[in-house]
């Protein structure tokens, strides 16, 4: 274990849950309840369930005319899942990640997190680091569900939606006047999740507040490493295999509904948020006895603020705007002392401030149809001090889709989107969508266009720096074009009840594909290089052997099948099975390679029994992730597949007047699968689990 040190943030994220779990505590001594129901210990699967994210209105799973998978909030607590990571990757056999200090690195279907568009609530999340996501700014334990939509999606969506969409749905409950919940686990490594939920909800008027605290140590698995350039040769280092981090997460929500009697009732809801996150890793110091350790940590911070609201005609026609505001920033913040820093110092390398507003109409102008029309505005602005870049870009953009059903059996979805880019001008992506409905089968058949206007980074960059004596050179480029993609999907879904059985086979070619160009330094180059840096030394001159382009000059070629199946032959007991094949490939100068970090085979599994004995229920849920080999190009090595089972149980009390009691106990990686390989420049890993670890958890309710 590689462990350095208590944070002050340990405190204050104590005091914190202390208050707020008060605070709820006395709220509900007050208003207590004498009517006692069963519903906390009543489970009940739902194998159709409502989405959004794939026709932008509220609709049945089986209903939608481009699949979307839904993953509830219940089935992550089942599975003991209590961070966003695990949930994607231990549910959605499409997604990967590698987790690290800049970032999580998400890939779906193959394709890197830069063609990956995130959303809360449908509205875009900022904040990247090297095109990776910071996914921990998203608090779980106030997440209803998460929709997973693969494949081109820019006709509704915009720029970015090339491997798919996953939209973050939130929970804001209606049913009581005061809802207080309190969620803790514990794990091996330092492993800690907390998180307090403070719900009040009266006359129209709800407020919702949260905070949240995790933390994880850093570890690695083999304390060697092999000498630079030996295959024989190894020492000892402290580099993290995984990087512990400390993350803070608070946020506020209000809603307002007038309350009126009658048919005016539920028809104007206003809503305003405001989301705080800070992040830090913690990573072994610098030793002179020991390499590994680093001089600084790796500091996040985001603020996320919108306001909105939505009026109702009538049932199926509907006015919904939006504004949100979205900062993070991330850099260095020293512990160790250097030449230039002194412990505590923060040296900033990164900015991003978006801006993005929405107007939306939903309408239902016949009764076998819908309408969604729209327009959005978005100024996405970038402040890089290590890459010389303060530059803006807005985005303006009208979308319209028309869902129909001409016969009963039919229905057919039409969509476009017209995205006028500042820098990139206009940008049209269309979709087509049909579904055949014969008894319980769904016959699907999509055509879609993505595409992805390419980062700030990637025009403006203009970046010199030297780590470790090597000097690093990038160039953004302003005549790049954006990246676009041609997407193929057929589906065949059986669904009973009990059953729910879906095959679907893709297509997605991405043309214009943005990389980075390694560029060998020549006489003629190096001059021109040293008068666009001339704080370029001699010395390091010397070292100089090439310098990075941002280009358009890959293409992509993904190709794959996806099943999925949900059964649920009795009340008490539920199975799920996905499975994903991906093929997917990159053209570079006539060549072409496996896609970096794709895998060709993987799978989740999970079994879950849910019993109740009057006010006592338990739950069991076995899980488990399987895929193949990762593959990398290049000099590194592919990293081996895996297959990690774990099982959770909870056990759900409800006598006490008070609170519901809810503890859980489970086992993650049941079979203390570990990647034990000596570590060295050339090797990759995809499995970063320190081997089996004890889960324990407690979960406190209460009750009005």
């Amino acid at each position: 274990m590689l462990r350095k040190r208590p944070t002050i943030m340990n405190k204050f994220s104590l005091l914190m849950i202390a208050a707020l779990t008060c605070q709820g505590a006395a709220f509900a001594q007050i208003h207590k309840m004498e009517r006692r129901d069963t519903s906390a210990v009543v489970r009940t699967y739902e194998i159709n369930p409502i989405v959004v994210t794939g026709s932008g209105h509220h609709q049945r799973q089986g209903m939608t005319t481009t699949p979307v998978r839904s993953l509830s909030a219940k089935e992550m607590s089942e599975q003991g899942i209590s961070t966003l990571d695990a949930a994607l990757i231990r549910m959605v056999p499409g997604l990967s990640m590698a987790p690290s200090s800049m970032g999580s690195f998400l890939r779906m279907n193959g394709l890197s997190g830069k063609y990956i568009l995130v959303l809360i609530n449908g509205q875009r999340l900022t904040g990247d680091i090297s095109n990776n996501l910071e996914l921990s700014r998203v608090n779980l334990s106030r997440v209803k569900r998460i929709e997973v939509l693969d494949g081109a999606a820019s006709s509704l969506y915009g720029s970015d939606a090339i491997a798919g969409v996953i939209n973050i749905i939130t929970d804001q409950p209606t049913s009581q006047l005061v809802s207080v919940t309190s969620d803790t686990r514990l794990s091996g490594h330092g492993v800690l999740n907390e998180a307090v939920n403070l719900d009040i909800y009266t006359g129209g008027l709800g407020s919702y507040t949260t905070y949240s605290h995790n933390r994880a140590d850093s570890y690695r698995n083999n304390p060697l490493e092999y000498d630079k350039g030996s295959d024989t040769d190894t020492h000892e280092t402290i580099a993290p295999l995984f990087t512990g981090y400390r993350t803070n997460n608070l946020s506020q929500r209000f809603t307002y509904t007038p309350v009126v009697e009658g048919a005016n009732a539920n028809r104007f809801t206003l809503n305003a948020n405001i989301d705080y996150f800070n992040k830090t890793t913690d990573r072994p110091d610098t030793r002179t006895d020991i390499t590994g350790g680093t001089d600084y940590e790796m500091a996040y911070r985001g603020l996320r603020w919108g306001a909105g609201g939505i009026y109702k005609f009538t049932s199926r026609n509907s006015l919904q705007a939006d504004f949100t505001s979205d900062y993070f920033r991330y850099g260095r913040e020293y512990d160790v002392e250097t030449a230039s820093n002194k412990p505590g110092d923060f040296v900033r390398s990164k900015r991003q401030h978006s801006n993005e507003a929405q107007l939306k109409a939903i309408l239902g102008l016949t009764p076998a149809s819908t309408t969604v029309v729209g327009a959005d505005w978005r100024r996405d602005r970038l402040t890089a001090t290590s890459g010389n870049i303060d530059e803006s870009a807005y985005t303006l953009a009208a979308f319209a889709q028309h869902e129909m059903r001409p016969l009963p059996q039919f229905t057919a979805t039409l969509g476009a989107r017209l995205d006028y880019h500042e820098t990139f001008h206009a940008h049209i992506t269309p979709k087509v969508a049909l579904m055949y409905s014969p008894g319980a089968f769904n016959l699907r058949a999509t055509y879609s266009q993505g595409f992805r206007a390419p980062g700030l980074d990637e025009i403006f960059y203009h970046y010199y720096a030297v780590s470790r004596g090597k000097p690093q050179i990038i160039f953004g480029n302003r005549d790049l074009k954006p990246e676009h993609s041609h997407y193929w999907a057929l589906s065949a879904e059986y669904r009973t009840k009990a059953l729910a059985v879906t095959l679907t086979g893709y297509i997605n070619h991405i043309s214009d594909m943005v990389v980075r160009k390694d560029i060998t330094v020549d006489d003629h180059l190096m001059g021109m290089l040293r008068q666009e840096f001339p704080e370029i030394t001699d010395a390091e001159a010397a070292k100089l052997e090439r310098y990075s382009l941002y280009q358009n000059s890959d293409r992509g070629d993904v190709k794959g099948v996806q099943l999925s199946l949900t059964y649920t032959p009795t009340r008490d007991l539920n199975f799920t099975a996905n499975y994903a094949y991906t093929f997917a490939r990159t053209e570079t100068a006539g060549q072409w390679t496996t896609l970096e970090r794709s895998i060709r085979n993987s799978a989740t599994l999970a079994a879950n029994y849910h019993h109740a004995w009057g006010r006592y229920a338990l739950g069991v849920n076995l899980n488990g992730r399987l895929q193949s080999k990762t593959y990398y190009n290049g000099t590194y090595e592919n990293a081996p597949g895996f297959g990690l089972w774990n099982i959770n149980t909870t056990h759900t009390f409800d006598h006490l007047r008070a609170f519901v009691i809810e503890p859980s106990i489970g086992i993650d990686n049941i079979f203390d699968r570990r990647d034990r390989r000596i570590d060295s420049s050339a090797r990759k890993y995809a499995l970063y689990t320190p081997g089996r670890m004890l889960v324990v958890g407690l979960k406190l309710r209460f009750k009005q």
